[in-house]
């Protein structure tokens, strides 16, 4: 991948303020495609919780014995909480997402439009949604709020030192990857272990990992795309677009989850 500055010194005048142009474009392309993305995830959680418990015992599901499915006292699961919270289905909404990027995302890439990669995107945050539901039936609204605009404010000055720093960044590429599988493998035997002791150190490692891949994925997002701009492929570039927004919204997402197991208040 090229770098920018040297890809940026061999494009000289009006090239050059084209491609500065068109940078500045794409960006904020990929900050908007994001921001819609997180806030149909947002919507989706929001709803799902809040179809998913009832204070009404006669909307309550039950049991095989009959007894009401009490979430905590005074609420109770709906039939679509029983069926999200406590079945078997619970694992498939967990892992999908993981199943799609692993998976599907580079075959949408290769195969689908511009316009059909980003719908995909939409798609995985209405997912990701439906798995992050639970956290408005665990968090108060407030620390989800509080813990949301932290992460914001990180998220902007780390995604802004990757677009502006002249240091090259792409030697923690590797690193920030196997921290990311490492993390991945501990939450999978944490979810045997229950430990909140090792859910704890995953979560301060989670924090740092993402807060490095939010600056790191910046910066190939502008190489990315000062590597390609001369071409005139306006569909790669398009697609560049969403794929970028899918990165700094993992990041976002991780670092959002991290630090409301660490800051969050729990209802």
């Amino acid at each position: 991948m090229a770098n920018y500055q040297s890809a940026h010194a061999a494009q000289t005048g009006a090239l050059g303020a084209r491609i500065d142009a068109g940078l500045r474009a794409h960006m904020n392309k990929v900050y908007g495609t994001m921001a819609v993305g997180m806030l149909i995830t947002a919507l989706a959680a929001w709803a799902i919780a809040g179809l998913a418990t009832t204070t009404d015992p006669s909307a309550a599901a039950t049991n095989a014995d009959g007894q009401l499915l009490a979430f905590r006292e005074g609420q109770f699961l709906t039939g679509l909480g029983a069926m999200i919270y406590a079945t078997p289905l619970r694992w498939v909404i967990m892992f999908a997402p993981l199943a799609f990027i692993l998976f599907g995302w580079g075959a949408l890439m290769r195969r689908a439009s511009a316009a059909g990669v980003q719908l995909g995107f939409f798609v995985f945050a209405t997912a990701i949604g439906l798995s992050l539901s639970s956290i408005f039936l665990v968090y108060t609204s407030f620390s989800i709020v509080q813990t949301f605009l932290v992460t914001a404010i990180a998220f902007t000055g780390l995604s802004l030192y990757g677009y502006t720093t002249k240091r090259d960044l792409s030697g923690m590429g590797t690193f920030l990857i196997m921290g990311v599988i490492g993390v991945l493998v501990a939450i999978v035997i944490n979810l045997f272990l229950q430990s909140p002791a090792m859910m704890f150190a995953i979560s301060v490692i989670g924090v740092l990992v993402f807060a490095g891949l939010t600056a790191f994925n910046t910066q190939e997002i502008k190489n990315t795309y000062v590597a390609h701009a001369s071409a005139g492929d306006q569909e790669f570039l398009d697609k560049a677009a969403s794929d970028g927004a899918l990165m700094l919204y993992i990041s976002f997402l991780n670092m959002f989850q991290f630090l409301l197991f660490l800051m969050g208040g729990q209802e």
